[in-house]
């Protein structure tokens, strides 16, 4: 209940201490003090130095949990640095699924000459790209025909050693 003034400055006082917004009595109409929190930032405080729009990306993908993927996909795009470019050419990273890098090559030496070099490939990925959960490495050799359906397919045991 407000009290009620008996002189017009008193009224006038409350009327003004309500419109303007005591800390202890906040109406409807009058403005609103927000409460803040100790250690809040405030203006030139500490705290509120500009920061580089980097270290502002890194902080919104490590709330949101989107390092480990940005991770993964900086793995592959950054494919011809990690293995080198003549490797690279003969490579193509295909998937990144559960830890497992999936890498596809041009042909079956290559596909051997990769795994010779998978733990120094590995090491180099997980230096360069800590967070991206990688636990291995597969090199799969280029995908061969199949001759179980389409316009080649034939009944029985297939071309075997008569093909070529």
């Amino acid at each position: 209940m407000r009290e009620l003034a008996a002189t017009e400055p008193e009224r006038v006082w409350l009327r003004l201490k309500a419109k303007l917004g005591d800390p202890e009595m906040v109406t409807r109409d009058g403005r609103r003090r927000s409460r803040r929190e100790p250690g809040a930032s405030v203006p030139f405080g500490k705290g509120r130095d500009p920061r580089a729009l980097g270290d502002v990306l890194v902080g919104f993908a490590d709330d949101r949990g989107w390092t480990a993927t940005l991770a993964r996909a900086d793995v592959i795009a950054h494919w011809g640095e990690l293995v080198g470019e003549e490797n690279a050419d003969r490579t193509e990273p295909v998937s990144f699924d559960e830890g497992v890098l999936t890498v596809r090559c041009a042909s079956t030496a290559w596909t051997q000459q990769m795994r010779i070099l998978r733990a120094e490939t590995t090491t180099r990925i997980l230096a360069r790209f800590p967070d991206c959960g990688l636990q291995r490495v597969e090199f799969v050799g280029p995908s061969v025909p199949s001759f179980s359906r389409g316009r080649r397919s034939v009944p029985g045991r297939g071309p075997r050693d008569t093909w070529g």
